[in-house]
């Protein structure tokens, strides 16, 4: 298979910001982290029962050869393992049948009977999934995350001194500046952004409906709960679900979802935002040689960068929706439509991940045009109403807002001269109507940032 004949844009047009996640999210990637967890568990399952069966005291000093099956996972390995599958039927079953082939190999024969010892594929599935989102959050998603953030705090500081007209309801509205509201995106992400890292990986294990009933079978004077969570942390990183049916709660999971959800709703904010100053013209997009922004309009440069982003971000948002809604529901002690689902993990990440390149790529691309800021703001002298009716509040000047509303609502411009034959009428002290007239809609900001 090539781009070309992908079904889906992530394996196709988009490959390219899509590839590093195939190396938590493809199917040979999942087969590598059960093969992964497979072994950690063999061998802390010896290290635990050395002193129980023989042979089990020496698996310590080939611990680091049992990693190498894993650490140097092939593409023909995951291939060996499909084509066992094709047997067996089973995906998991088809990693243990590899692993005791391996340890053939490895002069360790007469142990691999404790290969997936008294456990059923989910505590490999709910360990190796949650495995793997974990190290795509650490090593990728959140510092693509995060770096969107700090690119939204530097425009905050560069441009926080650039007065713009604010717009409420689409109106002209009091001023602000072009920083800050930079600056509110990056505070509202870098807010979500902490609670994301908040949310804890946790993975179910505890065999075949939780309660580790075959370990107990077997070896009844174990702590087989203090065995499993210690597994899980020391060995996986992960925090143990301490009590699951056959399948993770996947509650944990479903907020991790929900949080990224949150976050990507707030890129679609700012994609509309920008997209809408593009078309106020407040910013210009800088132009590469040879680019065509219409087939048919050729002065036209589109903002096509904060479009393709929030069309990522909304079928992002579809599949984190369903995911969050759906894990965490299981008919009785389980179904399949977990295993069903789950395997689209990697897909709304993927979404997001083109939608954040696509953002870096147009922010990158932007232009201020004070010119424009300034236009608007001269345009709309209205706009200081609010800081005039409010120091003659200050005073106690009778009816302030009335008779502001009376000068500005009356579909008439109002210009500098407007405003200064107003303050002229005022019955106020000569202090007062100075600092009045010391106000525009280019001064009138509050805090810049």
């Amino acid at each position: 298979m090539n781009s070309l004949n992908a079904v889906s844009p992530i394996d196709g047009r988009y490959r390219s910001k899509c590839e590093p996640l195939a190396k938590y999210f493809s199917e040979g990637a999942l087969i590598k982290y059960r093969v992964r967890v497979e072994v950690e568990y063999f061998i802390a399952l010896a290290d635990r029962l050395k002193d129980q069966r023989p042979g089990l005291a020496d698996v310590a000093s080939k611990a680091e050869q049992l990693r190498d099956i894993y650490r140097a996972f092939t593409d023909d390995d995951a291939q060996a393992i499909k084509d066992i599958e094709k047997t067996t039927n089973h995906d998991v079953k088809a990693v243990e049948y590899f692993l005791k082939g391996k340890f053939d190999q490895m002069g360790l024969a007469g142990l691999k009977e404790f290969i997936h010892f008294g456990l059923t594929s989910q505590d490999i599935n709910n360990t190796s999934v949650p495995l793997s989102m974990k190290e795509c959050h650490d090593e990728v998603l959140l510092p693509a995350y995060r770096r969107l953030q700090a690119l939204l705090d530097e425009r905050a500081e560069e441009w926080k001194d650039i007065p713009m007209l604010a717009h409420t309801h689409g109106q002209p509205a009091s001023p602000t500046t072009l920083g800050k509201e930079w600056g509110v995106f990056a505070y509202r992400l870098r807010r979500q952004l902490d609670e994301l890292e908040r949310i804890p990986f946790t993975a179910k294990f505890g065999g075949a409906t939780g309660n580790f009933n075959a370990h107990l079978a077997a070896f009844p004077d174990i702590d087989w709960r203090a065995f499993g969570n210690d597994f899980v942390k020391n060995h996986l990183g992960l925090e143990r679900q301490q009590l699951t049916t056959q399948i993770e709660n996947y509650d944990m999971m479903a907020a991790w979802f929900d949080a990224c959800k949150r976050i990507n709703v707030i890129l679609i904010d700012l994609c509309r935002d920008v997209w809408t100053y593009v078309s106020m013209e407040y910013f210009k997009q800088r132009i590469k040689a040879g680019e065509v922004g219409s087939s048919a309009m050729p002065h036209k440069v589109n903002p096509i960068d904060f479009e393709n982003a929030e069309g990522n971000l909304g079928l992002a948002n579809a599949i984190f929706e369903h995911l969050s809604h759906k894990l965490p529901i299981s008919r009785m002690q389980r179904d399949l439509t977990d295993s069903t689902v789950s395997r689209n993990i990697g897909v709304p990440i993927a979404h997001t991940m083109i939608s954040i390149a696509s953002l870096e790529k147009g922010l990158g691309k932007l232009l201020l045009n004070e010119q424009a800021l300034y236009r608007d703001l001269e345009n709309n002298w209205a706009v200081v109403a609010e800081a005039i009716q409010t120091i003659l509040r200050s005073v106690g000047y009778p009816n302030p807002y009335e008779a502001l509303k009376q000068l500005t609502r009356t579909n008439e411009k109002v210009t500098a001269q407007t405003i200064e034959a107003f303050v002229e009428t005022l019955d106020i002290a000569p202090d007062v109507k100075e600092r009045i007239r010391r106000i525009t809609p280019h001064n009138y900001i509050g805090y810049s940032l």
